[in-house]
């Protein structure tokens, strides 16, 4: 069983996952890093963010996170987003001065050191509907400095950014029953096809088959 709950200013979301045995899970980009802890082993560690979907396995008992918006992962680690894209590394890797011992320790160290930059927030919401170029001319950057920019902050260069970002809103609009020839519409693809295609490179399954229950 899977849990969210709202989270202190500048994170995205408190969460919690409960499975009484063994269990493979598929993990689906959507820009956002998360700190984990397993109560039974004691491990910390930080998911990176993924250009692709990853097969977690889930020990039984329950794992507890706190994610980070999109843009946050350097103020709370110290280390560019790219450096950990798509792997899992401990906590003590990146902070060897942490010592967290609960939840609340987990969600105090994140709120406590977490930025929120508004001029990322800027940069993620134009690139999820602009075309990369208009978007750096738009915040008055060359393309070089906007692809270094959004690798530092997010962990992507600005057209993966940009493909994450309308992949995660298109999963959340069908997963509140949207139909998908409206979902491609409303997260700006092209058409179904074009959705099709993006959810099946990005989740490795159909965008069908990724929402059942």
């Amino acid at each position: 069983m899977y849990a969210e709950r709202p989270a202190p200013a500048g994170l995205a979301c408190l969460w919690t996952r409960t499975v009484s045995s063994r269990t493979v899970q598929r993990v689906v980009p959507d820009g956002c890093t998360d700190l984990m802890w397993t109560p039974a082993s004691g491990a910390l560690f930080v998911a990176g963010p993924d250009t692709s979907a990853q097969l977690a396995t889930v020990a039984p008992g329950t794992l507890y996170g706190v994610r980070l918006p999109p843009g946050a992962f350097p103020s709370v680690f110290g280390v560019p987003a790219h450096a950990v894209r798509d792997q899992r590394v401990p906590l003590s890797e990146l902070v060897p001065s942490a010592r967290l011992d609960s939840f609340s320790d987990m969600v105090s160290f994140c709120a406590s050191r977490v930025v929120v930059d508004p001029a990322l927030a800027a940069t993620a919401s134009l690139l999820r509907s602009g075309d990369v170029g208009t978007v750096a001319w738009e915040i008055g950057l060359s393309a070089r400095q906007l692809r270094r920019r959004c690798l530092d902050a997010f962990g992507y260069p600005p057209k993966v950014l940009q493909r994450v970002l309308r992949f995660d809103a298109a999963l959340r609009l069908a997963w509140n029953g949207v139909p998908f020839s409206a979902v491609a519409f409303e997260a700006g693809y092209a058409d179904q096809a074009h959705l099709a295609r993006e959810v099946r490179a990005l989740a490795g399954v159909p965008l069908g088959q990724l929402i059942r229950p």
